[in-house]
């Protein structure tokens, strides 16, 4: 996977990815993409593309449980976000809805770099602005499997079971 870099700080909770209001106007993918980072970013919906990354520091997606903070993410085309750590339900969340959470060293990355994801050697993340390449912590082989489906309910369709 290869896309810019939009970076974000730390303690980004689900309320600043999408207000939990905006979930009572619906749930339809499409509609909430616009609503992204609404209240830190008023324009960030607007000028996202498809196959940025979200780049954050620690504690990403920490506060609600709120499942339509990774939807809004994915309907903006977003398929990674990279983070220092994650909140633990925000990265179940993004794995069980086909988004890949990567933990790395997020301070060398910088708005706008361009940025690979390699999955093919570990799970390293290469910034093609800079030259440097990060390593990132390892996905188990599972939660691979269930983003590779997809996200967990077509890895179920898939499979029936979970086949460790």
């Amino acid at each position: 996977m290869t896309g810019r870099a939009r970076v974000f700080g730390d303690d980004i909770n689900t309320d600043y990815i999408i207000t939990s209001r905006r979930k009572r106007e619906s749930l339809d993918p499409q509609v909430l993409r616009q609503y992204l980072f609404e209240e830190i970013d008023p324009a960030f919906a607007g000028s996202v593309q498809p196959g940025d990354f979200i780049v954050a520091g620690k504690n990403f997606g920490c506060g609600s449980a709120m499942e339509v903070a990774v939807t809004a993410v994915l309907g903006a085309g977003i398929r990674a976000v990279l983070a220092r750590s994650f909140s633990r339900t925000y990265y179940r969340n993004a794995v069980n809805n086909g988004l890949l959470p990567v933990m790395c060293d997020t301070a060398g990355i910088h708005e706008g770099d361009r940025i690979a994801i390699d999955r093919a050697h570990g799970m390293e993340v290469r910034n093609l602005t800079t030259g440097e390449t990060i390593l990132a912590e390892t996905v188990p082989k599972i939660m691979l499997d269930i983003l590779d489906a997809g996200g967990l309910v077509p890895y179920f369709r898939q499979h029936r079971d979970f086949q460790i």
